[in-house]
């Protein structure tokens, strides 16, 4: 029976052995993590996501890297612009590791060196470029400051992929001053948007008067040449019926019985003054005998007789 139980009590430590071992040598890796495994103090290899076995007090996970893009706070820092202002300058940083065994073994902290070089970059950068820049240039510096992480960077496995500057705080004089800059700035824009609204308004004006003579004087003469073109169709309409008249009464004339309606009618427009000019006038001038009338037809029918050659 001791004996027996001395089998049952080996073989519970020997299970408990084998499970500590299991336990302590399988490891399970999460998805974007890298473990970088050493064998006896000397790189073996770079386990990804999944399960793995290591060879029992032989093998050791020395280095833990998550390949997930990171987020770092770069410290603030008082930077000197190109005009000697004093400002204080903070960033966020953004770097992925990229090859886990250059990051364990390339640098001592990655995180470390890449702040301090960032900071260091960020100074450099500033320094070159006036206040006022700095506000404006942001994306520029920002482009300028990864590049020089990038080149850093590469040799410990890292990627550094993006830098954004958060806040730029000058001293408050200097922020005094420019706003009050940025007012006189903004009332001069007012006076002078102001100004050039008078003067377009006024050469708006001027411009209608103008076109407003303009379309007068040219309605002036249209009217005027309407007028001479009416005047000259009412002349040409009055001769040209005048004409026709004079034609048809050539006619008239010549045609049968046209002599005597035309001495009918002298006489009577004859009879028709004389007695107009009785109407007319206290003292009359009378023919001396009745047969004047009769002359008078004579002569006015001795024109429309041709005349005679020469």
């Amino acid at each position: 029976m001791a004996t027996a139980g001395a089998w049952l009590v080996i073989a519970v430590v020997v299970a408990v052995f084998v499970v500590f071992v299991v336990v302590k040598t399988a490891v399970i890796v999460p998805q974007q993590t890298a473990l970088v495994v050493e064998r006896l103090g000397k790189f073996q290899t770079v386990l990804g996501s999944g399960l793995h076995i290591l060879v029992p007090f032989i093998d050791k996970v020395r280095y833990t890297h998550t390949l997930k893009e990171q987020a770092f706070d770069i410290p603030e820092q008082v930077c000197i612009t190109n005009d000697n202002v004093q400002v204080a300058v903070d960033g966020l940083l953004y770097a992925k590791v990229l090859d886990p065994e250059r990051a364990s073994y390339g640098i001592t902290d990655y995180l470390y060196a890449i702040t301090q070089l960032a900071q260091t970059a960020l100074r450099s950068e500033i320094g070159k470029i006036t206040l006022d820049r700095t506000f404006e240039e942001r994306s520029f510096i920002n482009a300028l400051v990864v590049t020089e992480l990038d080149k850093a960077s590469a040799p410990w496995g890292v990627k550094v992929l993006r830098y954004e500057i958060k806040n730029i705080n000058p001293p408050k004089e200097v922020l005094a001053a420019m706003e009050k800059q940025m007012r006189a700035e903004r009332e001069k824009r007012a006076v002078i948007l102001a100004s050039e609204g008078e003067r377009d308004a006024a050469i708006n004006t001027a411009e209608g008067q103008k076109q407003q003579v303009i379309k007068a004087s040219e309605a002036a003469r249209q009217r005027q040449i309407n007028e001479s073109e009416g005047q000259a169709s009412a002349i040409q309409a009055v001769a040209a019926a005048t004409a026709d008249g004079i034609t048809k009464v050539a006619i008239a004339v010549h045609a049968e019985g046209g002599t005597e309606a035309v001495q009918l009618r002298v006489a009577e427009r004859y009879v028709e003054q004389l007695g107009n000019i009785a109407r007319s006038a206290n003292t009359v001038v009378l023919p001396a005998t009745l047969s004047d009338v009769g002359s008078m037809v004579a002569l006015a029918m001795n024109v429309l007789k041709p005349g005679k050659p020469s």
